[in-house]
């Protein structure tokens, strides 16, 4: 199995690795370790380059496929041979775009939860903007405005971002710990990885993100729209 590097240390730029397979027909190369993410809980899949010998390749996404982590490569280079030692790099300016997105969504959930009780029923992000829908039969400038103010006090508060990986009998134990409507983690996964925003929110979570929410940023709530009776969309946007 490939060690996922990103899920203790989202702040991994470069790292090496072993290459232990190779795939003809997604083109591209299982890894040893790996600090690419993959994508998922509506955060995108990370790109960037690995290097073997002369050789450079362009990763164009992680992918999962059949139980293996899979390197796609752009081009029509020949793949690398197993056993070949690879120097790997992450497309950092995206990645420490989206961690930071990401938090801010997960600020934007704590404070919802905290404020007004409502359940997260969607939600997904692109390097410094994002979307997420929540559960509230109301939804006014004077409303969205508040929690741009709220969230914005949290960023401001500097409030530590932790990591850990839990036995998921022990993860269960945590009250709140789902926050979306639905419980997307399946029956057979036997450990959880959790983000804890000190003092603020803690919830299941498989995606990256920063150290502390002042690297977050400013955070503007672009806008806001209906898509339901108790279905309410708040859109978000980071600064560069």
């Amino acid at each position: 199995m490939t060690q996922l590097l990103y899920q203790t240390d989202s702040y991994i730029k470069e790292f090496e690795a072993i290459v232990t397979a190779v795939d003809d027909s997604n083109h591209g190369a299982v890894l040893d370790k790996t600090a690419f993410y993959p994508g998922g809980g509506g955060q995108p899949h990370d790109m960037g380059t690995l290097i073997v010998g002369d050789t450079t390749y362009s990763v164009s996404r992680l992918k999962r496929i059949d139980g293996q982590y899979v390197h796609v490569l752009e081009g029509d280079v020949p793949l690398p041979n197993v056993g070949d030692t690879v120097q790997a790099e992450i497309d950092w300016e995206r990645r420490y775009q989206l961690m930071r997105t990401h938090t801010a969504m997960h600020i934007l959930c704590g404070v919802v939860f905290r404020d007004y009780g409502a359940l997260v029923t969607g939600g997904n992000m692109d390097p410094l903007k994002g979307r997420m829908d929540f559960e509230f039969e109301r939804m006014e400038k004077e409303l969205v405005s508040e929690i741009e103010a709220a969230i914005n006090a949290e960023v401001s508060e500097g409030r530590d971002v932790a990591v850990a990986i839990l036995p998921r009998e022990e993860a269960f134990q945590i009250p709140d710990l789902i926050r979306t409507k639905i419980n997307l983690l399946p029956e057979g996964i036997k450990e959880v990885r959790t983000i804890e925003i000190d003092g603020l929110d803690l919830q299941a979570d498989g995606g990256t993100h920063v150290k502390n929410t002042s690297e977050v940023g400013r955070i503007r709530v672009a806008d806001y729209k209906s898509k339901g009776k108790i279905n309410k969309r708040i859109y978000l946007e980071l600064e560069a």
